[in-house]
């Protein structure tokens, strides 16, 4: 009997895994390279009033971390490493984000239009 319910519970957990890649993959999507702190591009421009998807991909030599304390975002990357982050439906205005492994280098910002 236990061990029925823990089959249940994780088939239920893995079909709400899929149900949300499903949902991310449905989403408007915007690219965005980092590279050793480098953010390519580094403004991205986004539609306001709409969950949004941001692919991201380290291109370069070191670990870095894409983080935007105002979208209470961080989503940490190895070198060649893809990722992306879920952005909820956003205000008209501009939102920073940066590469918190490399704060010496210029941040980046979304802009919701």
């Amino acid at each position: 009997m236990i061990a029925r319910i823990v089959r249940l519970s994780c088939l239920a957990l893995a079909l709400l895994g899929l149900a949300a890649q499903v949902q991310a993959s449905d989403l408007p999507t915007f690219k965005l390279e980092m590279q050793d702190g480098k953010l390519i591009p580094p403004r991205i421009e986004v539609p306001a009033g709409q969950r949004i998807k941001i692919e991201v991909h380290n291109t370069g030599k070191s670990a870095v971390e894409f983080e935007s304390v105002e979208l209470r975002k961080e989503k940490v990357l190895a070198p060649g490493a893809q990722s992306f982050v879920v952005i909820a439906p956003l205000r008209p205005g501009e939102y920073k984000f940066f590469d918190d492994f490399h704060l010496n280098m210029p941040q980046g910002v979304i802009v919701a239009k």
